[in-house]
């Protein structure tokens, strides 16, 4: 009962963050900043959703298999998104920077 809860407690932040990610995509003004939401929140989402799964399923090889899907992401996710960078700064992409307010008269 109280793994249960637990999960689905776990399995809902998860949802979160990727949800958090998504409207970080549609939201952030360039490549860069959206990179960044998408490669953190959705590696803490499935993180989450990963241990919510892990919770359910007990003490198996299904938790095992989990375990290995979580550190593939953990270890992917942060070097997919550094090599996107960098290939969009080598390509002439520069980063969204605000442009300054007018003096007021």
């Amino acid at each position: 009962m109280i793994l249960d809860i637990l999960s689905w407690i776990s399995i809902g932040v998860g949802i979160f963050f990727v949800m958090a990610g998504g409207l970080g995509l549609i939201r952030l003004p360039d490549l860069f900043t959206r990179l960044h939401a998408a490669s953190v929140a959705d590696t803490a989402g499935a993180g989450f959703m990963l241990l919510g799964f892990m919770l359910q399923a007990g003490l198996s090889l299904v938790t095992l298999k989990l375990v290995l899907i979580l550190v593939f992401l953990v270890f992917t996710t942060p070097t997919a998104a550094h090599a996107l960078a960098h290939a969009a700064l080598l390509g002439g992409v520069r980063p969204w920077t605000r442009k300054p307010k007018d003096p007021a008269p």
